[in-house]
């Protein structure tokens, strides 16, 4: 388990960070342009429009990059562990910062496939990686 300092929900962001209860991860799209982006906002990055709504996309994604991080920053954190960015497959130029979880953190590579899970905390359900193996 790694420590994690919870977000605060807002109207912005609840859809993100409590979809998991559902089993979606939801990321911001436009309906104008049709564009996702992430982190979630009121307004469109790429065309600046207001007609933005969260929308559930499949969680499969690939690791784009990562480090492995082997320094207890918390007494309840297990160490070592993957701090990954991930590419969502469905939801082109989407990263999502997160962890690759359940496997080996020696094994995880860039490349790799992998595909979302949530770890509810409270009221937050926050998306975690697994390897497609």
């Amino acid at each position: 388990m790694i420590f994690r300092k919870l977000p605060r929900l807002d109207s912005i962001n609840r859809a993100f960070w409590t979809g998991g209860e559902q089993g979606d991860l939801n990321i911001q799209h436009c309906d104008d342009c049709q564009q996702f982006f992430h982190p979630p906002q009121p307004v469109c990055r790429h065309c600046m429009s207001q007609n933005v709504v969260p929308k559930a996309v499949s969680g499969k994604g690939t690791v784009d990059t990562f480090t492995v991080n082997y320094q207890k920053w918390h007494p309840q954190s297990e160490v070592p562990y993957v701090i990954a960015r991930i590419a969502l497959d469905d939801a082109p130029g989407v990263y999502i910062t997160s962890n690759v979880i359940d496997c080996d953190p020696e094994s995880v590579d860039i490349g790799q496939s992998v595909n979302v899970v949530f770890e509810q905390q409270e009221e937050v359900y926050l998306p975690l990686f697994k390897r497609v193996d």
